[in-house]
């Protein structure tokens, strides 16, 4: 007797359809596609870890870098503070040969002055800082002479005096 039993009725004409030696050979094809799809989705997950690991080295790098950008930012505000904190803009002044203002005086826009202007460093405002010299201006040929011509300012508008009005002046005929 061989290793098979003997079918009867509808399985044997069943079995007649299916060729005696099928079923060795359909595993090969399928163990094949399992071997495939299992060496592919490692290969996969390798490749995934490799490019998520590289992703972290990059944001870690760009964290330090994000880390110095700003400490040299707080440390470059901390410097401009300092230079602009009025003793440090004082100083610095002093130091140009520069004085502090004096009271200022408005012009209104119909011409009249409000306030009294005071000297600029009075010596009640800023007893340390010596009055800038005031030096005559040399005299200049050529080109220079025109440039300090220039640089004069114009005279500024008339005042008038209390109770006289400047009324323009009207010429007959026009």
């Amino acid at each position: 007797m061989s290793g098979r039993p003997e079918l009867k009725g509808r399985a044997a004409r069943l079995a007649r359809l299916l060729p005696a030696g099928a079923g060795q050979a359909a595993r090969t094809p399928f163990v094949l596609l399992v071997v495939l799809l299992l060496g592919g989705g490692l290969i996969g997950l390798l490749v995934l870890n490799s490019a998520l690991s590289e992703g972290a080295f990059r944001l870690d790098d760009l964290q330090k870098e994000t880390k110095s950008l700003t400490d040299e930012e707080q440390a470059l505000q901390r410097d401009v503070d300092a230079y602009s904190a009025p003793d440090a803009l004082q100083r610095r002044a002093r130091e140009l040969g520069m004085v502090p203002g004096g009271d200022p005086a408005f012009l209104d826009p119909d011409g009249t002055v409000k306030g009294v202007p005071g000297a600029a460093g009075s010596a009640a405002r800023s007893p340390m800082v010596p009055p800038p010299e005031v030096l005559a201006p040399a005299r200049t040929t050529g080109r220079a002479a025109g440039a300090v011509r220039n640089a004069t300012p114009a005279p500024g508008p008339r005042q008038p005096s209390a109770g006289v009005s400047e009324q323009p002046s009207t010429t007959p005929g026009r």
